[in-house]
């Protein structure tokens, strides 16, 4: 099958433009002597892992089905954090988890023990403190107030006998700079803990793959930190996983005006891309311009009730008629981890594009998967 044949609107992953994001992270891996783990919070089309697992050494989860998906069907080493652990699902955890990361001294206290007892490691989260974001402060873990990872005040080193590693995670879409910043504000605050651990994971929110991104700069920091305190060193990206490697394959289904012109589509920001709202960005799409930019200047909606149901304002060398095809780029990153079914909408297909440019279709959703989620 090929592109034009799939239906719409459809989730398109091309598995060449995935592999040359993770030959990047290898070369990363292997000059900086680090691990690299798939965040699957952004990403946990499994039926990817197969080619991913050959490049990175596991997956990170945030809670009990993303680690025993990452255990059944990633393998390697499988590591979960959870801002707090429910204690009917910790004895099923231990089966799936290799790492277990805690968010606090109370926590580290009430299940370490039991972990270690099986045979895992441990470690805490830390919150260094740090702000390095501009603008995004729902994605800040270092944000005032913040509830994620423990502050140097709140520190228990009365724990410390337990603890195999430190992990702090504040970055989303940053340069390695922003790291290096993060690094010194860890370093005078929790360094003097990390001598005689066995490993330091640095989080995710590193955008490798990004064009601009100084690679240099990050393989420099790790080995520092591997020199300075002899453990091995994690990155848990997910958007660098798979940057600019999917996407959306929408069509139009009217055009209107109402002040300007406006087009419906059959894929919805609410439903299938809600980070478009939450975030909120602007998605590049192929083919087209900045409002104004080109001749017709279009607001791309989706068919859903809800009246902020609005991708952007993007503007095209032709008018928008029905039944045109439009593409929607770097979709394969927290786009169907958060699909959702608000208004009985469909979920789109899921589909993936070989290196020879056939497209196949991995799953297709109906009636029932709407239905039966509430009842």
């Amino acid at each position: 099958m090929r592109e034009q044949e799939l239906k719409t609107p459809c989730f398109l992953v091309d598995e060449g433009l995935l592999k040359k994001n993770l030959e990047l992270l290898k070369q990363v891996s292997e000059q900086a002597g680090c691990k690299i783990l798939l965040a699957q919070k952004a990403f946990s089309m499994f039926a990817c892992y197969p080619l991913i697992r050959q490049y990175l050494a596991g997956s990170t989860s945030s809670g009990l089905y993303e680690a025993r998906l990452g255990c059944e069907e990633f393998g390697g080493e499988t590591h979960v954090f959870s801002p707090a652990y429910k204690e009917e699902e910790f004895e099923e955890l231990l089966k799936y988890a290799d790492d277990f990361v805690f968010n606090s001294p109370t926590q580290v206290k009430k299940y370490a023990a039991r972990a270690k007892q099986a045979g895992k490691q441990v470690g805490l989260r830390i919150n260094p403190e740090c702000s390095t974001q501009e603008g995004h402060a729902i994605y800040d873990p270092c944000s005032p107030g913040s509830r994620l990872g423990t502050t140097l005040a709140n520190f228990d080193e009365s724990i410390l006998p337990l603890l195999d590693g430190l992990h702090f995670h504040t970055l989303c879409e940053q340069n390695s700079d922003d790291l290096e910043t993060t690094v010194q504000a860890f370093e005078e605050k929790f360094g003097k803990y990390l001598h005689g651990m066995k490993w330091l994971n640095l989080g995710g929110g590193h955008h490798i793959t990004r064009k601009d991104y100084d690679v240099e700069k990050l393989i420099s920091i790790v080995k520092g930190l591997k020199e300075r305190y002899d453990v091995e060193v994690y990155l848990e990206p997910g958007e660098a996983v798979v940057l600019n490697s999917g996407f959306m394959i929408c069509s139009v289904l009217e055009t209107l005006h109402n002040g300007m012109d406006i087009a419906i589509l059959d894929t919805s920001a609410a439903c299938h891309m809600p980070d478009v709202i939450e975030m909120p960005y602007r998605p590049p799409l192929k083919d087209s311009g900045m409002p104004q930019e080109k001749a017709y200047t279009y607001r791309l909606g989706g068919p859903t009730c809800l009246a902020g149901d609005v991708i952007g304002d993007y503007s095209f060398d032709a008018p928008l008629k029905e039944g045109d095809r439009l593409v929607f780029e770097d979709m394969a990153l927290y786009t169907m981890v958060k699909t959702n079914t608000f208004n009985g909408m469909p979920l789109p297909d899921i589909a993936l594009r070989t290196e020879n440019g056939d497209c196949k279709v991995i799953k297709t959703f109906g009636y029932e998967d709407f239905k039966n989620r509430l009842s």
